[in-house]
């Protein structure tokens, strides 16, 4: 009785352990903490971190593949890509031999795979279907985020430390062409109707339209210091601009091409995410540890989670449309 009596509690005690890392019905976020090298899953239901483990050195930017059925997370010290469940956040499987990825995403056709190289100055183009490496391409001085047309001709890189964006023609796999644009260009985002480039220059406060059939810069649109990344809402129209200095964030119309709201987050805000039914916007806050959750009916922070050192990527899989 006695041993029969000790395994019983033995599963019991387990039992707790694996429902305090997924509680039943519970939706996962998962936050990466560049800094600390680690994942932390965060339980949406209650707002709580549920779990932190070591996913590899410096965790940068995440996505799903192609059919949602992983999450990529790209360890851009540990040169490898970390496949997590996107439901449960859990790790599947790594694939090695992937170089300093840094930001990553597939081509519209899925056939290609793009790492933006920043610390080694190049862009990795790989084969989707294994990645396996199909070119190298050098990119002077940080490439840093990428965007891609629809018709996947092209990927469109910005050069972080050379104040430009260059074209790459995905056919021929070289370089295109590229063009000077503000200081410190960080984040790139293509219009849903696919004419315009947006750019944040986080060196300034504004977000550079770009004609990029025509090569050339037809608009600033002044959104606060520091413009980084951007996140569409899920409409098909609106899309929002983290603000890293400004400690905002702005919505911009994607149809006019202006500012039309801007609300406050602290602690330089990065990365978003936002909920399927449009009414919460997750921002990472690089600065001070934190992810804020933002009700979109009152622009106010409801909830501001504790998490990891230098707070980048952020994912749940219930998001909202991807324009």
């Amino acid at each position: 009785m006695h041993v029969k009596s000790m395994f019983v509690r033995l599963l019991i005690v387990v039992g707790l352990l694996f429902a305090s890392v997924a509680p039943a019905g519970a939706e996962v976020a998962v936050v990466l903490n560049s800094a600390d090298e680690t994942v932390s899953l965060i339980d949406t239901n209650t707002y709580t971190e549920i779990q932190r483990y070591p996913v590899g050195k410096e965790p940068h930017h995440l996505m799903a593949t192609t059919d949602d059925s992983h999450l990529i997370v790209a360890s851009a010290l540990s040169n490898e890509l970390v496949m997590l469940d996107p439901v449960s956040g859990q790790i599947i499987r790594r694939v090695p031999k992937i170089s300093d990825p840094y930001q990553i995403a597939f081509s519209p056709d899925k056939k290609w795979f793009v790492a933006n190289s920043l610390r080694l100055d190049r862009v990795d183009i790989y084969n989707a279907a294994d990645f396996s490496i199909a070119k190298r391409i050098p990119a002077p001085k940080a490439p840093s985020h990428l965007a891609f047309d629809r018709a996947s001709q092209y990927v469109f890189v910005t050069l972080q430390d050379a104040n430009q964006i260059m074209a790459i023609d995905l056919k021929t796999q070289s370089p295109a062409w590229t063009l000077p644009v503000g200081k410190t260009p960080a984040g790139i985002w293509m219009t849903p109707d696919d004419k315009y480039l947006l750019v944040g220059v986080m060196g300034s406060n504004y977000v550079e339209v770009i004609d990029w059939r025509a090569r050339q810069s037809v608009k600033k649109i002044v959104t606060g210091d520091g413009a980084h990344n951007f996140q569409a809402r899920g409409d098909g129209r609106q899309v929002f601009v983290s603000n890293r200095v400004d400690n905002s964030i702005a919505i911009v119309d994607q149809q006019t091409l202006t500012l039309v709201d801007k609300f406050p987050v602290p602690g330089g805000p990065d990365c978003m995410e936002v909920s399927r039914d449009g009414k919460q916007l997750w921002v990472t806050s690089r600065f001070i540890r934190q992810v804020q959750v933002v009700d979109l009916g009152t622009k106010k922070i409801v909830r501001s989670i504790a998490v990891g050192r230098s707070p980048h990527g952020v994912f749940f899989k219930t998001h909202a449309a991807r324009q």
